[in-house]
């Protein structure tokens, strides 16, 4: 049996393991699109979002106690204590990171002014988009790093540099009129007056049309592309083991859509949170640049970004009490 330094090196999952978590997402996709409501427009109540904000994250850490004592009886405790960590890091990175989102699918919402019963099936598409979009970069950032070690340091001066543009450009909103996909998407699809319900396309006189609210589903998706290319190398500084970061990452993505309606109504009173994200990014970046110089224990990387990301939330319902 190889140490517990040498197998830290290699992903702990099998492949057993992969078909059940990948079959366990399907299944969950499946209720909520067909079982618990997915198909009928209503707007989502803020219970409701609390409900399942609480059920992912009860899931998440489910998921984690499972492969701790999976990996403890294997593999011995070492290992599995250090895989549950950086499990538990990576969620908590993907899921702060994913609060980001939060702010940009409220402002194309409200930009289009989307009906709040619309918005959850344009939510619904944006997941499944994720999650395949999400496999495709984990598994190929898993595939350079593991051939190219170097890439690693340039993940770093991409975080840090992504993380200070961030801390400056905090209070700016971004044009969404300025959107290179928006407008080529406008010049060369059919475009309805107005919204037909939750339909994405109609038929008018034998034509086809896109409705706006495809155009919404097309910010969404694009938005959440610009968030996978900073969200995964920051996971990456955190471990390489592919398994951890694929599932830590499914589980953030699987509750975003709860997270959005949770926070939609009160977005204005986490103003300050961006600064937090940003310094979390910086952070991360210098991380992986100094990394063969100072080694920071995976406890150590979630103590700090749990501080930071908890202050800035503590720091922006203090700065908005009275409002």
């Amino acid at each position: 049996m190889q140490d517990a330094g040498t197998q830290s090196a290699l992903s702990v999952g099998e492949p057993w393991m992969w078909g059940a978590f990948i079959a366990f997402v399907l299944v969950m996709l499946a209720l909520d699109l067909f079982v618990f409501g997915g198909r009928k427009a209503h707007k989502v109540s803020v219970r409701e979002a609390a409900v399942w904000s609480g059920v992912w994250i009860s899931l998440a850490l489910l998921f984690n106690a499972g492969l701790w004592w999976h990996l403890n009886g294997t593999v011995g405790p070492e290992l599995a204590d250090q895989k549950a960590l950086e499990f538990l890091t990576g969620y908590l990175i993907e899921k702060s990171l994913s609060v980001d989102n939060v702010f940009v699918f409220l402002l194309i919402f409200t930009s289009f002014h989307v009906a709040p019963e619309y918005q959850r099936r344009v939510l619904i598409y944006g997941v499944l988009g994720a999650i395949v979009l999400r496999a495709v970069m984990i598994l190929a950032g898993a595939w350079v790093v593991r051939e190219f070690s170097w890439v690693l340091y340039l993940f770093g001066i991409f975080l840090v540099v992504t993380g200070i543009r961030m801390l400056v450009m905090a209070e700016k909103e971004p044009d969404l009129e300025k959107n290179p996909v928006l407008r080529f998407a406008r010049r060369h699809l059919r475009i309805s007056d107005g919204y037909h319900g939750e339909k994405f396309t109609v038929m008018k006189e034998g034509v086809r049309y896109f409705t706006p609210l495809f155009l919404v589903l097309i910010l969404i998706e694009v938005s959440d592309v610009v968030f996978a290319v900073d969200s995964i190398p920051a996971i990456f500084a955190i471990t390489t083991d592919p398994f951890i970061v694929f599932t830590s990452n499914i589980f953030a993505i699987m509750g975003l859509r709860a997270l959005y309606f949770l926070l939609a109504d009160v977005a204005d009173r986490f103003h300050l949170l961006k600064y937090g994200l940003a310094m979390v990014l910086t952070f991360i970046g210098t991380k992986m640049l100094i990394a063969p110089w100072v080694h920071l224990p995976v406890v150590v990387s979630l103590v700090v970004i749990a501080v930071l990301i908890g202050g800035s939330v503590i720091a922006s319902l203090i700065a908005t009490r009275k409002s």
